[in-house]
């Protein structure tokens, strides 16, 4: 089933997922059991995200962030299927415009097709030093609208490959990224809602926000949306923090905010009991959005079940 169509049969706020593959030369072992974890939340969809030849952020077990330029994480197709098939979850794989060509970009959408695949999205990607070298006439997508745009095309059967032209037509839901707290590279707010509804006007079906740690931003970035003329549906997204270091490296990486309440209070916490307080913010988070009735709420746990486990009990699910 498609996201949106998920959200608009919904009885009540849904709860979704993103993971990521295991590094290069990794297996899925540990996945697996964060998966087995989260299923049994019954979530009606969960990501997965893809990762071109340059890696920007990883998280240490430190919980730092680091640049780091590796090959790509292999794994997200395989993945997909495993979501899509074992667990009868319907996966939601990133398309990524950076460190990719449209034509593999075509391929990968072709193979999501082959697994019953209806949902992606469609983002940028964080913005690397390789540039992959145009040969043989192809091309790429430089911003996630002409990536919407591509996708769009594909779903009215308007195929790169001219062989493809008689092939099974495709319906994929599309979903892009939002960014309560503004993308760093837009002027203002408005100008990034501005630039959302241009890919809402493409064909893209919803949207998924960046994390941020002040509900207030969400519904200032809500209203900003609807007064841009955006309708489609806003899905807020968390993230639990769980370590000291989170307070500098995830403003510093991600260009967000932390509340000058939640900082001080992991500052002058104990390392051992920092994963308690995210886990405690978060849950203030989550029923404040729950008073206000929204969609979905998105959760960013990548590969690490704990404090999602420790969050869900805590609100009794």
């Amino acid at each position: 089933m498609k996201v949106i169509e998920h959200l608009q049969k919904r009885t009540g706020t849904l709860i979704s997922f993103e993971i990521i593959p295991p590094k290069r030369g990794g297996n899925i072992k540990q996945l697996l059991n964060v998966l087995e974890d989260i299923v049994k939340f019954e979530p009606p969809f969960i990501d997965i995200t893809s990762h071109a030849a340059d890696v920007v952020y990883e998280e240490t077990s430190s919980g730092d962030f680091q640049v780091k330029v590796k090959r790509k994480r292999p794994g997200t197709l395989g993945i997909c299927a495993l979501i899509q098939n074992k667990y009868d979850v319907d996966a939601v794989p990133h398309v990524i415009c950076e460190g990719f060509t449209k034509e593999e970009t075509e391929d990968f959408l072709i193979e999501l097709h082959y697994l019953g695949i209806d949902n992606v999205l469609a983002i940028r990607g964080d913005t690397t030093t390789f540039k992959k070298p145009m040969k043989f006439g192809r091309s790429r997508n430089n911003y996630a609208l002409d990536l919407v745009k591509q996708i769009t095309k594909i779903n009215k059967g308007n195929y790169l490959e001219e062989s493809l032209l008689d092939a099974e037509k495709m319906d994929f839901c599309i979903g892009v990224a939002g960014y309560p707290e503004k993308h760093f590279e837009s002027p203002n707010l408005h100008v990034q809602a501005q630039y959302t509804k241009q890919k809402i006007d493409a064909g893209a079906d919803y949207i998924v926000t960046q994390m941020f740690f002040n509900n207030q931003k969400y519904f200032d970035y809500l209203k900003i949306c609807e007064d841009t003329g955006i309708k489609a549906p806003v899905i807020p997204g968390i993230k639990i923090l769980t370590r000291k270091s989170h307070v500098n490296n995830i403003p510093k990486n991600f260009f967000i905010d932390i509340p000058e309440e939640l900082s001080g209070e992991i500052s002058e916490a104990k390392e051992e009991h920092v994963l308690e307080i995210g886990v405690n913010w978060a849950a203030k988070q989550v029923e404040g959005l729950l008073n206000r009735n929204v969609p979905a709420i998105h959760f960013y746990i990548m590969q690490d079940s704990t404090p999602i486990k420790m969050l869900m009990k805590k609100l009794h699910y």
